[in-house]
């Protein structure tokens, strides 16, 4: 395998089909990307993890929406880690990059640097936010934390909210190829049955943690024996083959499933990229009286706000913030 065809899978997701299963499903590789996310901010390698599988679950699940603007993750928990969010922006036109964005939150104090990621994240929830622009209404879906992972809380608000059985597989961490220097790579396959009747609706419970849904809850016949099929063939996968770059994407989906006919469709392109800017500091100001905007105002005279995604560092002129500044002269007398 060639670099040149190396980078070319490097902060892409590729779509497929299973034809013989009824199955769709995607395959992610963010090297670059997650690079970017991570450079902004000096995490602990547990927190860069969580944001690393985190971006990896934002890529994969934002690509399988007819997307117009942005989806999210945001992780919320009462542990040392108390925030995980992330942003998927659809391309602005047809054959255009995706952007991506991450950050998260916590309490280093509490914060055990040597031990697992997810435990401490605590109590909470996972939340899916699909925002599709102007003119719509935002969708918003959440789920407990439970399964031991953010992967098994996807699969589960997959299951729970959109009675869709889902399965990801993931695998992200530092490496370093011959002759070059370490970083981030992350790589992840997702399968997604297609939609059907589910048997569960008429039932009360289910048989995941908590009672919560599971694919078994959802499909079975000949749905359930495809579905356990391919699950089966993904459990073989091995860690270097879902990193790369070595292996590609297509030689991966003919090495897990060349019986079940994947079928594959044009790749996105993903890039880091935020959406802040002054103008909407100064929009998300604009809620605070005179008084409020005082109290935000440094000794220096100015109002400052750093981008928790992209490190963007922004002053104001405090007499030019909040609601009392967009009154006119008439107006305010």
């Amino acid at each position: 395998m060639t670099s040149l065809s190396m980078i070319a899978w490097d902060d892409t997701v590729l779509p497929f089909q299973l034809d013989r299963s009824d199955i769709r499903g995607r395959v992610a590789r963010l090297d670059g990307v997650l690079d970017r996310v991570l450079a902004q901010h000096n995490y602990p390698v547990v927190i860069e993890a969580l944001v690393a599988e985190a971006a990896l679950l934002t890529a994969l699940i934002g690509q399988t929406i007819k997307l117009r603007w942005k989806l999210s993750l945001q992780v919320r928990g009462d542990g040392p880690v108390r925030i995980i969010a992330t942003d998927y922006y659809a391309p602005a036109e047809s054959g255009g990059s995706a952007r991506m964005r991450a950050w998260a939150s916590f309490d280093a104090d509490r914060l055990d640097a040597d031990g697992p990621g997810f435990p401490q994240i605590g109590n909470g929830y996972l939340a899916v936010l699909l925002d599709q622009g102007p003119g719509t209404t935002p969708y918003q879906g959440i789920t407990p934390l439970a399964g031991g992972s953010l992967s098994a809380c996807a699969e589960t608000y997959f299951a729970q909210s959109e009675q869709l059985p889902t399965r990801f597989a993931l695998s992200f961490g530092k490496s370093r190829l011959p002759g070059g220097t370490e970083s981030w790579r992350a790589g992840g396959v997702m399968l997604q049955h297609m939609p059907k009747a589910s048997p569960f609706v008429a039932n009360e419970g289910g048989s995941g943690e908590g009672g919560l849904l599971a694919p078994g809850d959802i499909l079975d016949g000949e749905d359930g024996e495809n579905w356990a099929r391919s699950n089966l063939l993904l459990d073989t996968v091995e860690d270097m083959e879902l990193i790369g770059p070595r292996v590609t994407p297509t030689d991966l989906l003919v090495r897990l499933f060349h019986e079940e006919g994947p079928r594959v469709f044009d790749a996105q392109s993903v890039h880091f990229g935020c959406s802040c800017s002054s103008e909407r500091v100064r929009e998300s100001l604009s809620i605070y009286s005179a008084k409020d905007i005082r109290h935000m105002t440094t000794e220096a005279g100015i109002v400052t706000a750093d981008c928790q995604f992209c490190g963007a560092h922004y002053e104001f002129d405090p007499a030019t913030l909040g609601f009392d500044a967009a009154k006119s002269p008439d107006e305010a007398g």
